[in-house]
């Protein structure tokens, strides 16, 4: 099984630019460099900041995007959301009873959970107890299970970033889960932090991926000021093979040189001891 995970897509109302970019047109060469190379994926998930303002027409726009998405996509929203607004533009995506944008589907044999970890009016992570619990019955009904959410659900040693996780009063009920659960959950996925992070937590891998706008710089040591740059996009392929997992970053905004070169030993001797032999 191939998915696609993209993130904090960050789309504005159309012509507004967002940290000097044009999210619209960086989303759109992500979806279109999908399209060339990864049309036989199953899922285009994409983890959060669908939008910057949570603005209706921005929500617009990204539902006519989706409409020619060359693979079916996923939605969570993450805090630079508006969760009522989402709802309206997007009228038949599934919620769970609370009205939380929880939901989740079985390919291949894996529960794929799509998690709605957003607060009021913060840009910290929240999964409450009715969060949970739904979380827990998923679960507890599959064999194998894989999660997205666009909040990291653990400290990642940046300080500044760390403030906005998912917040230390819900952080270990969400721990707890994983490591009930973790002989059935391959991975968790998430966005938020602009940035590809790798790991382990409470028994389960992690990764996190690239924005497809502006990515944050890793400084360990600054603890209140978010720090970024017009660094390269990227998307991740999940390439999924049964308990395995291969992550493939890919910088799909890429237009400078490309080299090519053999796999043999020759092709990469050095030209001149290649031509004194």
């Amino acid at each position: 099984m191939k998915l696609i995970h993209i993130s904090d897509i960050h789309l504005t109302l159309p012509g507004e630019e967002m940290g000097g970019l044009d999210p619209h047109a960086r989303f759109a060469r992500a979806l279109a460099d999908i399209g060339n190379n990864h049309a036989d994926a199953a899922r285009i998930v994409i983890t959060g900041d669908l939008t910057h303002w949570g603005e209706e027409g921005a929500y617009e726009a990204l539902k006519a995007a989706v409409a020619g998405a060359p693979v079916p996509v996923r939605l969570m929203i993450g805090n630079h959301d508006d969760r009522a607004t989402f709802r309206k533009v997007f009228v038949d995506h599934p919620v769970d009873a609370n009205g939380f944008v929880n939901h989740a589907e079985t390919l291949d044999g894996v529960r794929l959970i799509y998690l709605d970890s957003v607060g009021d009016k913060t840009h910290a992570g929240h999964f409450c107890v009715k969060r949970r619990d739904w979380l827990r019955a998923e679960l507890e009904g599959c064999d194998r299970a894989r999660i997205f959410l666009h909040h990291n659900p653990m400290e990642i040693g940046l300080p500044a970033e760390d403030k906005i996780a998912l917040v230390a009063e819900d952080r270990p009920g969400f721990r707890a889960l994983l490591e009930e659960f973790a002989d059935r959950i391959d991975y968790v996925h998430f966005g938020h932090v602009h940035a590809p992070i790798h790991g382990r937590y409470a028994g389960v891998q992690f990764a996190s991926v690239p924005s497809t706008g502006n990515q944050s710089l890793p400084d360990l040591h600054e603890a209140d000021l978010l720090q970024g740059a017009p660094m390269e996009p990227a998307y991740f392929v999940l390439l999924v093979n049964g308990d395995d997992t291969i992550i493939h970053q890919v910088p799909f905004n890429w237009t400078g040189p490309v080299y090519t070169a053999g796999t043999e030993w020759d092709d990469w001797a050095k030209p001149d001891v290649a031509a004194a032999e």
